[in-house]
């Protein structure tokens, strides 16, 4: 779903302007960025948790060439859905 399309459900939800909905969503995921970043966890109840992980140095393959080449370490965010969330998708 791209943003604009949230702008827009947002406004009809809630009988906003759009300009609030996006300033709002932009807050929402301002926000949420920043608690992750700083505590490298985000739990969000009846949705599901979002966590900063480090991956290790790997090897790896070039598609194109099939040469071998290191993949750097490097942190990644991985999200685990909460039960509920798997109960209303599965």
């Amino acid at each position: 779903m791209k943003k604009s399309e949230q702008v827009a459900l947002l406004s009809k939800e809630t009988g906003i302007t759009k300009v609030l909905a996006k300033e709002m969503i932009e807050i929402l995921f301002a926000q949420m960025t920043k608690v992750l970043k700083k505590e490298g966890r985000l739990p969000l109840a009846g949705f599901g948790t979002f966590e900063i992980v480090k991956r290790a140095k790997r090897k790896g393959r070039n598609p194109r060439t099939g040469e071998a080449v290191t993949i750097k370490a490097r942190k990644v965010v991985k999200f685990r859905p909460s039960k509920i969330l798997k109960d209303k998708v599965c």
